[in-house]
């Protein structure tokens, strides 16, 4: 099969001065945060149902108010996800979409955007490892990633990718479930860096009817290891679900809602996708 991929321009190696620094020292201002309350945290299976629609949908996002990005790297066996965004896998990478291409992209949408909003890779560790971890480090680095969330790296696993992270000056993110032990926020609430990711209920992707009531009370107890902005997803997908949280976390991941809305809007996905995150965004300052 032959792989198809959007054409990049040749970017010159990100600077120190490329990066937003604080007044008070050289230290980098996070892009992972969120200034208003609840942010948004928008997920992208980038290649559905291209890249150059991707790169589209994604800015419009950016301009109808989404806080962060993240950029799912498609995988053969997301045994996370439920079937929305399984059926977004298969057909991206039918395209023959690779962590390379997602890499590009984030480099274009880092190019293009005017705004602020934060860039998360997100992806399962198998493509990362193929790729090589020390390589997919420094590429991230230079496209000008921010962050990246490995779902199948656990906190106990993941010493020797925290310190490559640490030295390409990106933020490794952690799941937390309604199921961890206090024992494990606290491990989890030290390891991370940008935001920690509260998984709203166990078991796969996919939106629900009605937010899962552990959510509030796993932030509560995550609230005790850490001052890092707290993201809620798993099933979010309505301004009700949105609101709420906003009632106790900082902001609230969208991902099978958006995947859904790109699935039905063959021709108009960009514009389908600003108007979700604009209807999410209603009546909250």
């Amino acid at each position: 099969m032959t792989r198809k991929s959007i054409s990049v321009k040749p970017q010159r190696m990100m600077r120190p001065s490329d990066v937003p620094t604080s007044r008070c020292s050289d230290v980098p201002i996070s892009r992972l945060n969120f200034a208003r309350r609840p942010g948004l945290v928008a997920y992208f299976t980038c290649g559905d149902p291209d890249l150059a629609t991707t790169r589209a949908i994604i800015l419009a996002a950016i301009r109808a108010g989404a806080d962060v990005i993240e950029l799912g790297v498609p995988f053969s066996d997301p045994v996370a996800d439920g079937p929305v965004i399984q059926r977004a896998s298969e057909r991206a990478l039918a395209k023959g979409t690779s962590l390379q291409d997602v890499l590009a992209l984030a480099r274009d949408i880092r190019r293009e955007s005017q705004s602020e909003a934060g860039l998360v890779v997100f992806s399962y560790l198998n493509p990362v490892l193929r790729m090589g971890m020390d390589r997919f480090c420094a590429e991230a680095e230079a496209a000008g990633v921010d962050g990246v969330l490995l779902i199948d790296m656990t906190v106990e696993e993941g010493s020797e990718y925290r310190k490559c992270m640490e030295a390409h000056h990106l933020e490794p993110i952690f799941l937390v479930a309604p199921t961890s032990t206090d024992h494990r926020l606290r491990m989890i609430a030290e390891a991370s860096r940008g935001f920690i990711y509260a998984v709203s209920r166990t078991g796969v992707t996919g939106a629900q009817q009605q937010l899962a009531v552990d959510a509030r009370q796993l932030v509560k107890r995550l609230r005790k290891y850490t001052k890092l902005p707290v993201a809620v997803g798993f099933g979010i997908s309505t301004a009700q679900h949105f609101r709420e949280i906003g009632e106790f976390a900082d902001a609230a991941v969208i991902g099978s809602a958006i995947v859904h809305t790109i699935e039905k809007n063959p021709g108009r996905e960009a514009g389908a996708v600003a108007e979700l995150i604009a209807n999410l965004r209603k009546d909250i300052p």
